[in-house]
């Protein structure tokens, strides 16, 4: 057995683990007829189960489990009694378990040492935890814990949502990752319009703010897969006519807005959590737009209630800077999304009348002088990035009656022409990309 020592070998028997030392002897086994047979990857041999969906379950050992937790948290009970070797495994089949964690009942078992009274739970996005059961002393031990990169490349989509279609409403509108937009799907949350959104977290989304008879300050989490979730209750003070972009990577800031005209700001967790009021820097407006740039920086720009040229940008961690003024033409209610891999482009809007006009962001957040108008001139649309690869997409609006009408941006900033309306006619509405 010398000549296997440093293999990934395991001696399996009767669905228990056998263990070998440094020289390639059994330390372990379960028993009479074992079987050698080398592992490529931690979790050979297990059976593997059905997605879990459901708020509990009890696991077996020797068994794998896809846990999803889009809809709940999930409590594992482990077996009552366990063998040493006995393995069992989790893995995040969604990608929410920072969403919604799973716990474990060790059910009269220590679990790494501790008695059952401790609570044991996992909250990371794309976590695998694989668990053997050593002995009495330590218990259940996990032998992996940790998050799981994509190998394959992102796919990313966009999401329309809410808006003005003659009154408040919640309905949503999916972009694939090629870039075609998909007819309504009903409203989830409540209806309004002027509100701004965001990505957050890992592929994750957030809408929040707007007016529903009032100015309102609820958000609305968006999943991975572009569910768009329930209300939670409004933190900051409630307004419309807002902006947002992520910043920093993994998080997001809504800002400015109306109620009346501010410049404050809430910062968004990697979470999902909205925070309370940050004092306001620069100066008061709404009907603006924003994006990030440079990997993990943003822009707020243009808007009413002040000067329409003014800009100020946002770190990577959340500080807004003082006015700037490198808009080449005052506007309001444009819309922005970030192209490329990290420049980004604002469009449309208002500038005494509706326009097409366009200006590009360098990596470095410096607005370019316009690019002439390709597609219908309006105002009060939304813009997102889709596919993962670069590519933005400006849709619906406002230009005397509301539009459903798109436009694709290149991955190096190069506007399309109109795509005929799918889904509902619009103004006011939010977007941000999502997924996988």
């Amino acid at each position: 057995m010398s000549g296997i020592i440093g293999s990934k070998l395991n001696i399996r028997g009767s669905g228990r683990i056998a263990k070998l030392g440094t020289d390639g002897q059994v330390l372990t086994s379960s028993g009479a007829g074992v079987a050698v047979a080398f592992e490529d990857a931690a979790g050979g041999g297990l059976d593997w189960q059905s997605v879990t969906t459901g708020a509990t379950l009890t696991a077996v050992a020797g068994n794998g489990y896809p846990i999803d937790t889009s809809s709940n948290a999930c409590t594992i009970t482990l077996p009552a009694s366990a063998s040493v070797g006995d393995q069992i495994m989790f893995t995040d089949y969604a990608g929410t378990w920072g969403t919604n964690n799973i716990t474990l009942d060790s059910n009269g078992l220590k679990y790494q040492g501790k008695d059952d009274t401790y609570s044991v739970y996992y909250n990371t996005d794309d976590q695998v935890l694989h668990i053997v059961y050593i002995d009495t002393t330590e218990g259940w031990m996990p032998v992996l814990d940790k998050a799981v990169t994509d190998d394959v490349p992102a796919k990313q989509q966009g999401i329309f949502g809410f808006g003005n279609d003659g009154s408040g409403t919640g309905i949503t509108n999916l972009v694939s990752s090629a870039g075609v937009v998909a007819t309504d799907t009903a409203g989830v949350g409540t209806a309004r319009q002027g509100l701004a959104a965001c990505e957050y977290g890992t592929g994750k989304g957030i809408i929040g703010f707007g007016w529903a008879a009032t100015y309102s300050g609820v958000t609305n989490l968006v999943s991975r897969t572009g569910v768009v979730a329930a209300d939670v209750a409004a933190v900051g003070t409630a307004r419309n006519n807002l902006a947002a972009c992520s910043f920093g990577g993994d998080k997001g800031i809504f800002g400015f807005g109306e109620s009346p005209s501010t410049g404050i700001t809430n910062l968004v967790s990697n979470t999902g959590v909205v925070a309370s009021d940050t004092a306001a820097v620069g100066t008061a407006r709404h009907e603006l737009s924003a994006c990030d740039f440079g990997g993990d920086e943003g822009i707020f720009a243009g808007g009413a209630g002040a000067n329409g040229l003014i800009t100020n940008l946002v770190s990577n961690t959340g500080v807004i800077a003082s006015d700037g003024t490198n808009l080449p033409t005052a506007v309001r209610t444009q819309a922005g999304c970030r192209y490329g891999t990290d420049t980004g482009i604002f469009g449309f809007g208002r500038n005494g009348t509706e326009t097409g006009v366009t200006n590009l962001i360098s990596n470095a957040g410096v607005v370019a002088s316009d690019t002439a108008a390709v597609g219908t001139a309006r105002s009060s649309l939304a813009a997102c990035e889709y596919g993962g690869s670069g590519k933005g997409i400006f849709g619906f609006g406002y230009d005397g009656s509301r539009l459903g009408t798109t436009n694709l941006v290149s991955d190096a900033g190069v506007v399309a022409s109109d795509t005929a309306a799918v889904g509902t006619a619009r103004s006011s509405v939010a977007a941000c990309n999502f997924g996988p």
